[in-house]
């Protein structure tokens, strides 16, 4: 019998299939670049803020090819389907391409700045 931990070493990561929060505000500049914008919630972040004055939002401001996966993790597309996208708007450039996104991927999860479906 399979347990939880099992089932998820036996997963292919490039299947999962990332989505935006909801929750997650975000914004496009002149240059194509998003922006993120988190909102610092919880008391650790109220007692830094009134403390260490840190900021209520957070802007976290994507690279270039963060700015175009970004508006594409609708839930649907796994991250084999985005690296195909990322490959034919890229080209070479966006190489290594498998190693790059699953370490994104794996950066974004980390701050629960996505969701898997």
């Amino acid at each position: 019998m399979k347990t939880d931990k099992n089932k998820k070493s036996s997963e292919n990561y490039l299947e999962r299939r990332p989505a935006r929060p909801e929750h997650i505000k975000w914004s496009v500049d002149e240059e194509e670049i998003i922006t993120l914008h988190i909102e610092n919630t919880g008391m650790m972040n109220r007692i830094a803020q009134k403390l260490f004055r840190k900021p209520k939002v957070s802007h976290i401001h994507l690279d270039k090819m963060g700015s175009f996966i970004w508006p594409l993790l609708d839930g649907k597309k796994n991250i084999i389907d985005l690296g195909v996208c990322v490959k034919e708007h890229f080209g070479e450039e966006a190489e290594p391409l498998y190693e790059r996104l699953a370490k994104y991927f794996q950066i974004l999860d980390s701050y629960s700045f996505i969701e898997w479906k």
